[in-house]
């Protein structure tokens, strides 16, 4: 059965990764899916491999005025919102000592300000009784050296989602975190400085983690699938852990 038939979907940072994976079963399920990305080839490759119709829009969410060009584009195209997924994000690391300016912006103008405002923006063509589902990551609760800023960030996301919920009650918005471990993706090629470096990266997060191995795009995706669904509907400002037993065990 598609259970997300005819319900349109929105998931930022969708060209790749998580998003994508996430998109790929939303539209397998039966939604009309956007999504949303800062690279036109990336979007476009993506947008093939999603197929059913999947509609993608080129833009930045750290950029209010490109968040308010894709809510309006989604309006027009597809019309009001059933599911969020404010998925986008930025990884970027480095010792304290060594930590720049720039790179805490770029981590805080797309993790933290990024989730904010896509959903604030997103609200008027959300549908009361939405669902909103934040991206964020395990380590919102480690302290992992190197980390610092970019858990701090993922540590927000998980905030604005019980804050979000409570305002938002009056509508009906359910808006849920998922928080993934450590994921087979390209993201860890955005902080490696060759591909072998990005896979011992992967093979080390998979020794640190109880069930000896990283998770894929698809095994989150059917995290976001329940939290996008009505299975999840007794469930607000709530979070969805799935990162083997990183966190706790």
């Amino acid at each position: 059965m598609q259970q997300l038939k005819n319900k349109v979907a929105v998931v930022t940072g969708g060209g790749s990764g998580i998003g994508l994976g996430i998109a790929k079963r939303f539209a397998a399920e039966g939604a009309k899916v956007a999504i949303t990305g800062r690279n036109k080839a990336t979007l476009d490759k993506a947008v093939a491999e999603i197929g059913h119709g999947a509609l993608a829009i080129q833009g930045d969410v750290s950029r209010l005025p490109d968040l308010d060009r894709i809510f309006e584009t989604v309006k027009d195209k597809l019309g009001k919102v059933d599911v969020l997924v404010a998925n986008a994000g930025s990884y970027v690391l480095g010792p304290l000592a060594e930590f720049t300016e720039d790179m805490f912006d770029r981590l805080s103008d797309v993790n933290f300000k990024g989730t904010f405002f896509t959903v604030q923006k997103a609200l008027p063509v959300l549908k009361d009784g939405a669902s909103v589902i934040l991206v964020s990551s395990t380590i919102n609760g480690k302290g992992i050296p190197s980390h610092a800023a970019y858990s701090a960030t993922k540590a927000a996301v998980r905030s604005l989602a019980r804050s979000f919920s409570a305002e938002l009650l009056d509508r009906r918005i359910r808006v849920n975190t998922l928080t993934p471990g450590a994921v087979d993706t390209p993201l860890f090629n955005t902080v490696a400085s060759s591909p072998e470096e990005a896979k011992a990266m992967l093979e080390g997060m998979a020794k640190l983690t109880p069930l000896k191995r990283v998770g894929t795009p698809e095994e989150i995706a059917a995290g976001a699938l329940y939290l996008a669904s009505d299975d999840s509907a007794f469930m607000l400002g709530a979070e969805v852990l799935l990162d083997g037993g990183f966190r706790d065990l």
